[in-house]
């Protein structure tokens, strides 16, 4: 007759006591005493007839059996895991967790998340704000905001906005004391410039006009920095439509200029192939796409940027 498996409370205490090579930190992950958990392993060893587990200086390390038996099924656990998440993930309720980067999420999720929560009580989203959203699609998240060209492999990536690049500033700059009215009157101003100088000097270019004070002005690593600097009348900034557009709107930022740059790049939605169709995962990225799908298209009719 076969021999009877473990009981699983016990091989439970051993993975954590063997991963945290302590039996302190394996009862407070595990919610129990440490007590607990030094009874469980000796129940182990006696099952198996063998020794798991040894001190050293005070120090607790595994057998050479201990560290084998670990080793074969730690694997188990993880799938165990694995399986647990991806089942629950596949239901309509529970939590999703989005990363991107900080500004998106500041001026253009977050204030649109209500409506999300509206239609869909039962699902809890989390935002992971990013400085490099590229790789973030970690075991952690669920999907992503990338910015860029749309070429990632092994992803399921979908444009969202058409990305321009526009002149933007306070509205007292147009009537200050160096009025704009002209794009050869920007020389009198600071331009502001989002992570380098680099879309300036397209933006320039594509006017085609001369630009003396280009190599000069403040850069900022966010692009909410940098529409705030705007905003507070520091400079002329060359924002990103999608996130310029709320200070637009609300009449903190205004456009002196008609002349915009489409950019290259844009932000997508990315989620992994496997999980597309995922109940939660589904919502949220159908949401996004339609709120976007319904913003462009006033966008466009508006004919602001």
């Amino acid at each position: 007759m076969a021999k009877r498996l473990p009981p699983l409370n016990a091989i439970r205490a051993f993975e954590a006591s063997a991963r945290q090579l302590s039996f302190t930190r394996a009862a407070e992950e595990l919610f129990v005493t440490q007590a607990a958990i030094s009874h469980q392993i000796k129940a182990l060893e006696d099952h198996l007839g063998i020794k798991l587990f040894m001190r050293k200086n005070r120090a607790l390390l595994l057998t050479e059996d201990g560290q084998s038996y670990y080793l074969d099924i730690k694997d188990i656990f993880n799938n165990l895991h694995e399986a647990t998440e991806k089942l629950l993930a596949r239901g309509e309720k529970g939590a999703i967790t989005v990363s991107m980067q900080p500004s998106f999420a500041i001026q253009w999720l977050v204030p649109r998340l209500n409506s999300f929560n509206l239609v869909h009580p039962d699902i809890d989203v989390r935002i992971k704000a990013v400085d490099q959203p590229e790789n973030s699609l970690t075991e952690d998240v669920d999907l992503a905001i990338y910015y860029g060209r749309g070429r990632w492999s092994g992803i399921h990536a979908e444009q969202l906005h058409t990305e321009y690049l526009i002149p933007v500033c306070s509205p007292l700059l147009l009537t200050g004391k160096k009025p704009l009215a002209k794009i050869s009157d920007l020389a009198g101003h600071t331009l502001l410039h989002d992570t380098s100088r680099r879309d300036w000097k397209r933006w320039f270019k594509f006017v085609d006009a001369k630009a003396s004070n280009v190599n000069h002005g403040p850069i900022f690593s966010h692009s909410a920095m940098v529409l705030q600097a705007a905003i507070h009348g520091q400079g002329v900034a060359l924002a990103h439509s999608v996130l310029a557009k709320p200070d637009i709107d609300a009449g903190r930022l205004v456009c002196p200029f008609k002349e915009v740059l489409v950019s290259k790049n844009s932000y997508y939605i990315v989620c992994r192939e496997q999980q597309l169709e995922i109940g939660k995962i589904a919502a949220f990225r159908e949401w996004v796409l339609q709120t976007v799908a319904d913003e462009q298209s006033l966008i466009d009719e508006e004919n602001i940027i």
